[in-house]
């Protein structure tokens, strides 16, 4: 049981925080004590699809003691033939059963070329039926959200279920830990556009690698809010390479709230000449602080 005096990281906590798990919390704990996972249910009187799931959150957090195994094999990836659909369809009744809930789910039918890729899915990457139809409604729903009006492609939902391969995503449970965090990274990332006005399109690549990297920096809103201004003070608009450089600032600097960044300013100290009055140094010291926020 959990009996030992325990520390956890700033940044720990925070993941912890944003996956609004209490399970995946508690088991985290329970782990950091040095108690086993094989006793944590007992222990914690959890049942085993509650500590399933808990433990699905602490690996997509990246808070687990070891990482879900790659699903993908080495070596070059296979090439099914239309022979190979055919033999699946007529002998594989799961398969079968999967084709149509696929086809259920994207409101069409498939040619052989997309079978060929879902015959893929099962046999190369080893998914279960159930996470390949989480994995469709995932892709459905991320494209809604992009503004698409069309349901995603095979192809499309192809280079997903790699990375899921790629992530050990092969149950349910994995699967709805992972769509859970991204959920609360996309919610993130949408109040941080409304910060910087950004409106009626999506992040380029580039923007979304800064905006992440400040959200993983534990920066509150209001934070993120002030580097903003003082950004478009300084530049006239949203520089993002300036912006970055304040923040980064601040973080190097502990700061995490809006209220540490004014505390930290009202600590600065500003030199006088032997006349009680600002230099000419002073005053170029000050006006290039100002210049970069």
């Amino acid at each position: 049981m959990i009996t030992d005096s325990l520390k956890l990281s700033q940044n720990d906590v925070r993941k912890l925080l944003s996956a609004a798990s209490p399970d995946a919390a508690l088991l985290y704990i329970y782990l950091q004590c040095g108690n086993r996972q094989e006793d944590a249910e007992a222990d914690l009187h959890l049942n085993a699809s509650r500590l399933s799931c808990a433990g699905a959150t602490l690996r997509q957090l990246g808070l687990a003691p070891e990482d879900r195994p790659c699903r993908i094999a080495p070596g070059e990836r296979p090439s099914y033939s239309e022979r190979d659909v055919l033999e699946a369809m007529d002998t594989d009744a799961s398969f079968r059963s999967l084709y149509g809930e696929v086809q259920r789910l994207l409101g069409r039918s498939l040619n052989t070329e997309e079978l060929k890729i879902l015959l893929g899915f099962v046999r190369y990457l080893g998914l279960p039926s159930d996470v390949i139809s989480v994995l469709v409604c995932y892709c459905k729903d991320r494209a809604r959200q992009r503004g698409s009006l069309r349901n995603p492609s095979l192809r499309t939902i192809e280079k997903e279920a790699y990375a899921w391969a790629e992530r050990g995503i092969d149950t349910v449970e994995e699967a709805a830990a992972f769509i859970q965090a991204q959920n609360v990274r996309n919610s993130r990332l949408h109040r941080l556009m409304n910060i910087l006005q950004i409106h009626g399109r999506s992040l380029t690549a580039a923007e979304e690698r800064y905006a992440q990297s400040w959200l993983d920096m534990g920066a509150d809103e209001e934070m993120i809010s002030m580097a903003y201004e003082r950004t478009c003070l300084n530049t006239g608009g949203l520089n993002w390479a300036y912006m970055n450089k304040i923040l980064q600032r601040w973080n190097e600097q502990g700061f995490r709230t809006a209220e540490e960044v004014r505390g930290g300013d009202r600590k600065v100290s500003v030199p006088k000449g032997a006349s009680g009055q600002l230099g000419e140094a002073e005053l170029e010291a000050i006006q290039r602080v100002l210049r970069e926020g």
